[in-house]
């Protein structure tokens, strides 16, 4: 079987000269790459020898972002990188394992090990398992800082549960493009993951019954599972929560946790990490009923990605005493500013119907140059109506324009955010 130009050049990174090569290479920096391979060329090194480090050297500058300094020890595929999960992120996940009196875990689809890594690094023994030959590989080089960690070639679906006390699954959620040289597509349903979900339920009954975790017999394991943030809430399992996760405004995650995993009476939860920490929101007592269609107030709120796919409006609402502009449209408005880490609040400035040439008159008379535009129930695009509009021949001044629907029109409200509190 042909290998692919990838693995090769992973084997030859892996070869002992490969690795100490790409150890002695300087940080990466783009504008010099082309010098530098010619440079180790002129020096005998083999030009495959020296694509293959340049571009792991070229990976682990990209793979700070999610592992931080760790990247510089590390192997990548560029697939693997983009799929992995952010170390912090990784480690909340270990966490709760953690927290759940869990001494081993299983994780099963581990691509190169990022979750894996973080498991280890908080005392957890680890069995990292992939059906890939080449992810395996790369993963065995990760885990090697960890004396309780190790990688192996498997399938989830061929998984013993007793090997250990909890299971971390990432189903694959994409599937080649057809008709496509290249690229893919995001799976809804969650039994065309790979695992299924179905699959993921059994695992976790059978790690119950294997009764090696502090869940029993009678219960499902402690499992946890990424699942696609788009996931339908009516085919979440039961027994289980399910928690959307947002870095920094993008939500990254749904993840479903089982047995001594779920927090007790919690369906759904968000957790929204920013720079001041992360913030979980669940259902207190009886949730939140969805909030009412009023007015705009004075002050507007976009809801956390995160609380609005984990269907919690009304509990946001709840706590800002907030209604909504139109009934289908995730907006809040509320007539008191409160500070909250699950949405970013608007000072209201202004408000009209929505029109180019009232709009363009209104920037010019205000000044307004420098301009957010966000958008939500409406057909119009924020970088086509910035290019109509030209703003920065009105002036220096700030505006952020919020184009959506209020009783059931077209409208642009004219803010200004709320500053943000110290440390956020």
């Amino acid at each position: 079987m042909t290998q692919s130009p990838a693995t090769q050049g992973l084997e030859q990174v892996l070869d002992p000269a490969g690795w100490k090569l790409l150890q002695s290479l300087p940080p990466y920096d783009e504008r010099e790459a082309l010098p530098l391979g010619a440079r180790l060329r002129e020096a005998g090194h083999a030009p495959e020898l020296v694509a293959a480090v340049l571009t792991q050297a070229k990976l682990r500058a990209k793979g700070r972002d999610k592992f931080g300094e760790f990247a510089d020890r590390m192997l990548f595929t560029a697939d693997g990188l983009e799929q992995a999960t952010r170390l912090p992120i990784a480690a909340l996940h270990a966490r709760r394992f953690r927290d759940a009196g869990i001494s081993s875990l299983a994780d099963l689809g581990c691509g190169i090990g990022g979750d894996a890594m973080a498991a280890a690094a908080l005392d957890l023994e680890v069995l990292a398992v992939d059906r890939d030959p080449t992810t395996v590989a790369v993963a065995t080089v990760n885990l090697m800082p960890f004396d309780g960690a190790r990688a192996e070639l498997g399938r989830a679906q061929d998984h013993d549960p007793a090997r250990t006390e909890g299971i971390w699954l990432d189903p694959a959620r994409r599937r080649p493009a057809a008709g496509r040289a290249a690229g893919s597509v995001r799976l809804r349903d969650p039994e065309e993951y790979s695992p299924p979900l179905s699959t993921v339920v059994d695992l976790a009954r059978r790690l119950g019954q294997a009764g090696s975790g502090p869940g029993g017999a009678d219960a499902d394991g402690a499992l946890g599972a990424k699942l696609g943030p788009g996931i339908d809430h009516d085919a979440l399992p039961a027994g289980t929560e399910t928690q959307w996760l947002s870095w920094h405004g993008q939500v990254l995650e749904a993840t479903c946790w089982f047995g001594p995993l779920a927090s007790a009476g919690t369906q759904r939860s968000a957790l929204v990490i920013d720079r001041a920490g992360a913030h979980r929101l669940a259902p207190r007592g009886t949730p939140g009923a969805d909030p009412h269609t009023g007015e705009l107030g004075a002050h507007l709120y976009e809801p956390d990605g995160a609380v609005i796919r984990a269907g919690l409006l009304g509990e946001i609402a709840r706590d800002l005493d907030a209604r909504t502009l139109d009934p289908t449209i995730a907006y809040l408005t509320s007539d008191q500013r409160i500070s909250t880490p699950f949405a970013s609040g608007y000072s209201v400035r202004d408000v009209m119907p929505f029109s180019l040439k009232r709009l363009t008159s209104y920037l010019r008379e205000h000044h307004l140059g420098i301009l957010e535009i966000k958008k939500r129930g409406t057909a119009v695009e924020p970088d086509e109506l910035r290019r109509k509009l030209r703003p920065r021949r009105f002036g220096e001044e700030r505006a952020t324009l919020v184009l959506t629907r209020i009783g059931g029109e077209q409208h642009v409200i004219v803010a200004s955010p709320h500053p943000r509190p110290p440390g956020d």
